[in-house]
C-alpha cells in the first residue's frame, strides 16, 4: 500500500507540473504555474520515500519525482540568490535620481491601517501604493499621509479592486483607465524625481483567474499586455507596480517582461514571496515591482505583517540610464507579439461573463 501511495502521489506531482505547461486559461490550470516551491519541496520528499519502494512501483516513481523536481527547481533557480542578476546593483549617492516605492494589499476586511501606516512613518517611501482600500482605508490613509504625501490619487471601491497613491513626489498627467473592464481601474501617469527626471508610472491590479473572480486568466494576461505593449512603445524610463495575481516566474507574466522589455529586480536576490501571510507554507510573489534598463536597484525588501493576506513590499530604484548596458534587457521571442495582440483582442472581445 505504501509503495501504491507514493507511486499515485508522484504521478500527481507529474500531473500538476504538466498541466503548468499547457497553453490554455483555464483558472486550474494557470493556478498550477503559482506553487511551484511547495511541489519542488513535495516532489522531494517523494524522491526520498520512493527510494524506500519496491519493484515495480520504485523505478517509475523516482523518475517522475526526480523529473518534477528538476523542472520545477530550473523554473524557481533564477529567482533565488543563485541566479544571476537581471537589474544591476545601485552605487551610492545619486539620490535625487531615487525614489522609494512601498506597494501593500491591505485586504479590504481588514482594519490594522495603523499597522501599515506606522511601517510606512519608519521607512518614509516617495510613493505608497495601496490595493484593495475602499472608503473606510481612504480615511484612515488620508487622515495621515496626505500631509507628508500631498499628491494623490484616490479611488475607493468596496469590490477589492480600490486603488490609493501617495506621493511626496511630484505627479504629472495621472490619469485613472480601466483598460479592460469597468469596475478594475488602474493608475497611468508620470513621476518628477527630484532631479527633474521624468519616470512613467503604471500601477495595476488586474483580476484573477479564480472560481470567484473569472473562470480563465484573460483578463488579467490582457491588462498586463496591454501596459507592456505601451511600456515598449514609450521606450523612457518606466516603472510597473502593484498585486498582479500573478508569480514572477509564470507563462503570462514572462510574456508580460519581453513584450514591455521590463526587467524584474527579484531574479538573482530572492523570491519576497508576499502572500499569503499567514501561511508560511503556502507563499509566493504576488506583489511586484518592475522597471526599464535605466535604473539600478538601491534595495528591495518585504515588510511585516499587519493583518492582511499580503505583506507590503518596499524598493529603492535610481533613474541610471547611462549603466543601462549593464542589465538584461529582455527582448521579444518568436510569435511573441502575435500572442500579445491575439491575447488583447480576444478580452475587448469577449462580454463580461464569457472570460
Amino acid at each position: 500500500m505504501f509503495d501504491l501511495a507514493i507511486f499515485a502521489l508522484s504521478m500527481i506531482l507529474l500531473a500538476v507540473t504538466v498541466f503548468a505547461k499547457v497553453r490554455l486559461r483555464d483558472w486550474w490550470l494557470r493556478a498550477c504555474e503559482f506553487p511551484r516551491v511547495q511541489i519542488a519541496s513535495v516532489a522531494f520528499i517523494v524522491t526520498l520515500l520512493a527510494l524506500l519502494t519496491a519493484e515495480p512501483w520504485r523505478p517509475y516513481s523516482l523518475a517522475a519525482s526526480i523529473f518534477v523536481v528538476i523542472i520545477q527547481l530550473w523554473r524557481i533557480y533564477p529567482y533565488t540568490r543563485l541566479g544571476p542578476l537581471e537589474l544591476a546593483d545601485a552605487e551610492p549617492g545619486h539620490e535625487d535620481r531615487c525614489v522609494t516605492l512601498l506597494i501593500s494589499n491591505v485586504l479590504t476586511p481588514n482594519h490594522n491601517a495603523a499597522g501599515l501606516i506606522d511601517q510606512i512613518l519608519e521607512h518614509q517611501p516617495d510613493i505608497v501604493l495601496t490595493l484593495e482600500s475602499d472608503d473606510w482605508w481612504g480615511e484612515q490613509l488620508h487622515a495621515a499621509l496626505a500631509e507628508g504625501w500631498p499628491e494623490n490619487i484616490c479611488i475607493p471601491q468596496d469590490n477589492l479592486y480600490g486603488m490609493h497613491l501617495y506621493s511626496r513626489l511630484e505627479l504629472q498627467g495621472v490619469e485613472v483607465k480601466r483598460l479592460i473592464q469597468e469596475d478594475i481601474p488602474s493608475i497611468h501617469g508620470w513621476i518628477i524625481l527630484s532631479s527633474g527626471e521624468r519616470v512613467r508610472l503604471h500601477a495595476l491590479h488586474p483580476r484573477p483567474p479564480s472560481p470567484q473572480e473569472s473562470e480563465t486568466s484573460l483578463w488579467r494576461d490582457a491588462e498586463l499586455l496591454i501596459v507592456g505593449k505601451q511600456i515598449r512603445d514609450y521606450e523612457g524610463p518606466a516603472l510597473l507596480i502593484g498585486d498582479l495575481n500573478d508569480v514572477a516566474w509564470s507563462r503570462t507574466t514572462k510574456l508580460f517582461t519581453r513584450i514591455s522589455g521590463m526587467l524584474d529586480p527579484r531574479r538573482g536576490r530572492g523570491m519576497f514571496a508576499t502572500f499569503h501571510a499567514e501561511y508560511k507554507l503556502l507563499r509566493w510573489p504576488l506583489d511586484h515591482i518592475f522597471v526599464t534598463e535605466h535604473f539600478t536597484l538601491g534595495r528591495m525588501q518585504r515588510l511585516k505583517g499587519f493583518g492582511s493576506d499580503h505583506f507590503p513590499i518596499l524598493a529603492t530604484l535610481c533613474c541610471r540610464p547611462s549603466r543601462s548596458d549593464e542589465n538584461v534587457k529582455p527582448e521579444p521571442e518568436a510569435g511573441d507579439r502575435a500572442a500579445a495582440e491575439e491575447t488583447i483582442n480576444a478580452a475587448k472581445k469577449a462580454a463580461p461573463g464569457e472570460a
